[in-house]
């Protein structure tokens, strides 16, 4: 019986593992019991993203704060932690707005942080806390007295429905492009039309996109599964021009020799391996500037005028949420919360009080 091979995820979570295990040998003792006890509620990715912020604030409270004078990181005790108070919280998250730090190869980096870049951080520390003061470890909370950074809700940018027809029409054509990008247009332009018009016409996340394998389609219902953020799956439906682009695509792919490890991948880079979040970045960015130069457009903000787009044609933002993989509404409403507005307004002309 042959092995079966793993997918796209499972081979992403092995790797997250392998960073996240990495990650702890450097962090305090206790901290195993913690993110043991966060393995069945928060995907790889969050745990990863939880060691890698931990051991920023555990570098700083020993390298800057006169308490931890001489306390290494690794050798941090319950004991150690017990004396972080509000006031070290207060001045990690202004330390935490630029700072310098060693990179690989001992690379001194510099790292800057806004509002949600800060939140990011707090949240993790907060979540240890809480775990360790549940657990009466530690017999106080101080980040319970620190607010989150209050962040600012982002301008929607999205695409008006005629550049979406420019972008796919330059996609098809490639007439745009000059030197490497157009003569490698030939090999890639069927793929990248069915890229574009899948997270389009669907709004699926570029992390939801790359991890598609061929067996993940089906065109009797026109529907692809996905594993959502979170690890969840879903079947997301799609039109008859994504279907097109798709098929017309998939006839192309059957030509391929894909690498080994890769062969059910459905959307595949020039050296027939599983195309990265990076190169689906780098081609939305290199088609859209010939024909936005003034919109900085990525997959997500295919994603928000897919999601506009929808909400416009529907005024439903339960269903856009459900569409979207959002498990809570309010998200949803949040970032639309300028087209509910709107809507709004056009309503003042619809009850005319006196007729002429």
């Amino acid at each position: 019986m042959s092995k079966k091979t793993k997918t796209y995820h499972e081979e992403l979570n092995i790797k997250n593992e392998k960073k996240l295990k990495a990650q702890i040998t450097k962090l305090p003792e206790f901290c195993s019991d913690f993110f043991r006890s966060l393995t069945d509620n928060t995907s790889s990715a969050t745990r990863c993203g939880y060691a890698y912020d931990l051991d920023i604030f555990f570098s700083y409270l020993c390298e800057y704060e006169a308490d931890f004078e001489g306390v290494e990181p690794k050798l941090f005790t319950l004991e150690d932690l017990a004396k972080v108070w509000f006031s070290h919280l207060e001045r990690y998250m202004a330390h935490l707005t630029y700072y310098e730090r060693n990179g690989e190869g001992e690379v001194l980096l510099v790292h800057s942080n806004k509002e949600r870049g800060k939140s990011r951080k707090l949240s993790a520390i907060r979540t240890m806390f809480s775990y360790l003061y549940k657990k009466g470890k530690l017999k106080a909370n101080p980040t319970e007295l620190i607010n989150l950074p209050k962040i600012q809700d982002k301008v929607i940018t999205k695409l008006e429905v005629d550049e979406v027809a420019k972008l796919l029409d330059e996609v098809e054509s490639g007439e745009s492009l000059a030197g490497r990008s157009a003569v490698f247009h030939k090999h890639t332009k069927d793929r990248d039309l069915a890229i574009a018009t899948l997270l389009l016409g669907t709004g699926i996340r570029v992390s939801e996109c790359v991890g598609i394998d061929i067996s993940d389609l089906n065109f009797d219902i026109n529907g692809v599964r996905i594993v959502r953020k979170g690890g969840d799956e879903a079947i997301v439906y799609f039109g008859g021009e994504v279907r097109e682009a798709l098929l017309g695509y998939l006839a192309e792919r059957e030509k391929a020799l894909p690498a080994a490890g890769h062969e059910n991948a459905l959307f595949l880079s020039l050296r027939n391996r599983r195309i990265t979040v990076r190169s689906v970045q780098n081609l939305v960015k290199k088609y859209s500037k010939t024909v936005t130069p003034l919109k900085n457009i990525s997959p997500h903000k295919l994603r928000s005028t897919y999601g506009t787009n929808l909400y416009t044609e529907t005024g439903d933002i339960y269903l856009v949420a459900d569409v979207l993989g959002h498990k809570d509404v309010n998200t949803t409403r949040k970032h639309y919360a300028d087209m509910a507005d709107s809507r709004r307004r056009q309503a003042a002309k619809y009850v005319v009080l006196r007729k002429e």
